[in-house]
């Protein structure tokens, strides 16, 4: 059920759209100085959505301050990038937490379609498994969630605690938990 996300177009539209509604909270917040925040995108190079988007997807949202003296990078939180990372953040969860529950053939074929290594999936298990549990954000959110979960099976376990019908609605739900990851300095702080 999770792979036919992978390959959702208007899944991922879905998260552009939040994205954009949360470019424009922070551009209203305006920055901590009190200046204005002025439009600065950057151009990324992400991996791992449907090839119809890559256009949409080749920039992020993101804020100088106006002010001299200041000019401070203001970034949002995304639901499309999680940090720096080159794939997408929903391929990043799901093939992940795929690689607990389907069989080796069928990982390999979600690898192949979105153009992923074995290494760099590996990668991503390991961070999964072994960095997020010590982050100081993970410390902090098990405590939010409803029902514990296995960290020995993140981010399936993850996913899966997360009660809503439908893959999708609880795929969201984990990238709205995990949007304060998808700063840098929070993303590395253990």
């Amino acid at each position: 059920m999770y792979q036919t996300i992978l390959n959702d177009a208007s899944f991922y539209r879905g998260l552009l759209k939040f994205d954009e509604e949360l470019a424009e909270q922070a551009r209203q917040r305006g920055c901590g100085c009190g200046g204005k925040l002025h439009s600065a995108r950057y151009p990324r190079k992400p991996r791992g959505m449907p090839e119809e988007l890559r256009e949409e997807y080749a920039k992020r949202r993101s804020f100088c301050c106006a002010e001299e003296g200041c000019r401070k990078r203001t970034t949002p939180t995304s639901f499309r990038f999680l940090s720096r990372r080159v794939y997408v953040a929903a391929v990043v969860v799901l093939i992940t937490a795929l690689r607990h529950g389907a069989t080796a053939a069928r990982v390999a074929q979600l690898r192949a379609m979105v153009g992923v290594s074995r290494r760099t999936v590996e990668r991503w298990r390991q961070w999964w498994l072994e960095e997020f549990p010590r982050n100081s954000f993970w410390r902090w959110a098990r405590g939010q969630l409803a029902t514990p979960v296995d960290e020995q099976t993140l981010p399936l376990s993850l996913l899966e605690s997360f009660r809503k019908p439908g893959a999708g609605e609880r795929t969201i739900d984990l990238l709205r938990f995990i949007l304060p990851l998808t700063k840098r300095s929070v993303l590395q702080e253990t």
